[in-house]
């Protein structure tokens, strides 16, 4: 078991998620890069600031825009909007993998035999249409579902058979306009030797050995107790998972860490060693300034992060207004090693004005010039990201 201490193990995973020192990650093919390290980015609609799955990369990427990763989902098809972790996007080359959720969303479909009907209309529109949204056509017969992989329909009968294909692997995202998808057959766009290859991994521990490899590459660090960096694998539960980690240390796969003053084991990928080894040469990186995404592979287990860096942060879009404690939709804030704070930023796209509404302090963080200076080339840089021409700073308590 390699023993780090408290900053070590945080020095780790900013590095690995290229968060700290010079960027590690550059323009699209950084993108691609990291997409690949992490395996899976996970896709939310909403849009005040950039969509989640753009902000983890704004973070990281050296000259990221937006058209970068649209470019890499619908021109050059190297990564897939898919269900991962929640909706996700995912590297191409893993579509084989998640096989049997298809299958799973075929053995659903036959129980509605209503749906092949309107899937005949589907397949017909797209053929003498091109790529379609649910608006975009008007389906003779009415069907409602509940997907096999967690997509839910609504009384709409035409978003219901799009998903519900979508589920099967029939159909994939075309593109997006907005928070509208827009769907077309997916054997148009992936390679056959991808899109129809069998199960890689029948057996259902191996595949969970391979999910949960993903799901400790994606975050950096994690333990073996539950956590919101397990959602949505199948099957995964506490027995599963102690059995799946006892073979990957087994299969030497992973390695064990024990950070001072933490009661759990925390794991990483073998791959991994020679990022520890660097940590352990007692390196001073580069600090940046950076906002960090609601849904960023960094904060999917809050409770580790709050363990590792003493930072308490809740994801407020849902919660009641009068029961915030901060605001509508606020990005953690990040200064080199530590969290200094959070912050909600609106971009006002009409007139082209990032608003910072706030910025919340942590206690204890002394206000210097020095970091004045990094948050303020932060802002600047995430007025770029959002083609802001302006900054209006309404308040920083």
């Amino acid at each position: 078991m390699i023993q780090l201490t408290n900053r070590q193990a945080r020095q780790f995973l900013l590095l690995k998620h290229g968060l700290l020192g010079e960027h590690k990650f550059i323009g699209k093919q950084g993108v691609l890069d990291f997409a690949r390290q992490v395996s899976c980015i996970q896709y939310d609609p909403i849009d005040i600031c950039g969509k989640n799955a753009e902000l983890v990369l704004q973070s990281r990427i050296k000259g990221f825009i937006k058209e970068m990763l649209a470019d890499l989902l619908y021109k050059d098809r190297s990564l897939v909007d898919y269900p991962d972790k929640n909706l996700a996007i995912i590297p191409v080359e893993d579509w084989p993998y998640f096989e049997r959720y298809r299958q799973a969303a075929r053995q659903n479909a036959r129980r509605y035999p209503e749906m092949e009907a309107l899937a005949v209309q589907v397949r017909a529109h797209i053929e003498n249409h091109g790529a379609l949204s649910s608006n975009d056509l008007k389906l003779d017969g009415d069907f409602s579902w509940q997907s096999a992989i967690h997509w839910s329909g609504g009384n709409n009968s035409s978003r219901s058979v799009l998903e519900q294909m979508y589920s099967t692997g029939e159909l994939i995202i075309h593109h997006k306009k907005g928070t509208r998808k827009y769907y077309d057959i997916a054997e148009k766009f992936i390679q056959p030797n991808l899109l129809n290859a069998p199960e890689p991994l029948e057996d259902e521990l191996e595949h969970h050995k391979w999910r949960v490899l993903r799901r400790i590459g994606a975050v950096g660090l994690l333990w073996n107790r539950a956590s919101d960096a397990w959602l949505n694998i199948w099957g995964l539960k506490a027995a599963q998972r102690n059995e799946v980690f006892r073979q990957l240390l087994h299969e030497a796969r992973i390695v064990a860490i024990a950070v001072e003053q933490m009661k759990d084991t925390l794991y990483c990928l073998i791959e991994d060693l020679p990022l520890i080894e660097a940590v352990l040469q007692h390196q001073e990186p580069k600090l940046r300034c950076e906002l960090i995404a609601p849904l960023d592979n960094f904060m999917w287990d809050r409770k580790l992060i709050n363990e590792l860096f003493d930072f308490d942060y809740t994801w407020e879009i849902y919660t009641p207004a009068s029961k915030r404690k901060f605001g509508h939709y606020v990005l953690p804030l990040l200064y080199g090693e530590r969290f200094i704070g959070r912050a909600e930023i609106i971009a006002e796209r009409k007139t082209r004005t990032l608003i910072v509404k706030n910025v919340w302090y942590e206690n204890g963080v002394k206000q210097t010039t020095q970091l004045r200076k990094a948050l303020n080339n932060c802002f600047q840089r995430f007025a770029v990201f959002n083609e802001c021409k302006s900054i209006l700073v309404e308040s920083m308590n």
